[in-house]
């Protein structure tokens, strides 16, 4: 049979997504690459020389920020939003299986988040928590509580109004991956389970949850890549400690070594690994699935 040659529409639709490759991954290779110049190198090319002196210099720190407290506080905070955004989703997922009373317009109002703004919600949290920061001050003034009014600062923190801006990012992802999944659950494996005495909790742990484990898990995944490189909505919301990104946005402007290039490469290399966990275990939640269920 003779090959059929490429479609006309073909090469431009072809260059359209190599510039779309180019545009996505080209900065971070360029920044990879960078940050492997020698002592004497710049931010431009052409390099000179090739070591990992950047990487020593990044280890001992940058000026007056201690970037190995803001990647604790990043790595913390964004376990933190990857636990609460798959319960709150999972959670959302099995009570929507039912038909609730104004269950839509709860939806809406939730996943409306994604096209808020998000300077516009960072400001708006932070707002709200001043707000309560002067209504706590007043309270503590009026019950004559002195030592506390001097000692109380602020309820913005990287735990409270912090967590609650980057919930308002990651949960409506969470709550449309659960929603696609349920909607083509299959219930039959739930009532072959109760038809075999299983209780509720029972039929959820051994039946639901195994079947929709590599779901759950990329919920997981993308609550944690979410949070670790939020700016915008941690900008307002976080209070006096930085993220890691913001510590690295804030570098921009005042380091001009390769070193902020060694920063960005290990801030990417850690998305990189959670996102290959995550993989890895949807992967084998998927393989073990399959293997009881026989599908």
């Amino acid at each position: 049979m003779a090959r059929e040659g490429r479609q006309k529409g073909f090469w431009p639709l072809a260059a359209v997504f190599g510039l779309f490759v180019l545009f996505l991954y080209g900065p971070v290779i360029t920044v990879f690459v960078l940050s492997f110049q020698g002592p004497e190198g710049g931010l431009t090319f052409p390099m000179r020389g090739a070591s990992l002196h950047w990487y020593r210099e990044l280890w001992e720190g940058l000026g007056v920020v201690d970037i190995g407290a803001a990647l604790r506080r990043s790595l913390a905070l964004g376990l933190v939003v990857m636990a609460l955004t798959v319960l709150l989703s999972l959670l959302a997922g099995l009570a929507f299986r039912k038909k609730l009373a104004g269950g839509d317009l709860l939806f809406y109002v939730t996943v409306a988040s994604l096209i808020m703004p998000s300077i516009i919600v960072s400001l708006g949290i932070g707002l709200q928590f001043r707000l309560l920061d002067g209504l706590i001050k007043a309270a503590l003034e009026a019950l004559g509580m002195s030592a506390s009014l001097e000692t109380f600062t602020t309820t913005l923190g990287m735990f409270s109004s912090g967590l609650g801006a980057h919930l308002t990012w990651t949960l409506p992802f969470g709550l449309l991956i659960m929603f696609a999944v349920f909607n083509r659950f299959d219930p039959a494996y739930e009532e072959a389970a109760r038809d075999q005495g299983a209780t509720p909790w029972q039929t959820f742990v051994h039946v639901v949850l195994p079947l929709i484990g590599p779901s759950v898990v990329g919920i997981g995944m993308f609550g944690f890549t979410l949070s670790w490189d939020e700016i915008a909505r941690s900008s307002q919301a976080i209070g006096d400690l930085n993220t890691l990104p913001l510590e690295l946005q804030g570098l921009t402007t005042t380091v001009t070594t390769p070193a902020i290039y060694a920063l960005g490469t290990v801030t990417t290399l850690v998305s990189l690994l959670v996102i290959a966990v995550a993989l890895a275990a949807a992967a084998w939640l998927r393989r073990r699935s399959r293997r009881r269920f026989g599908a």
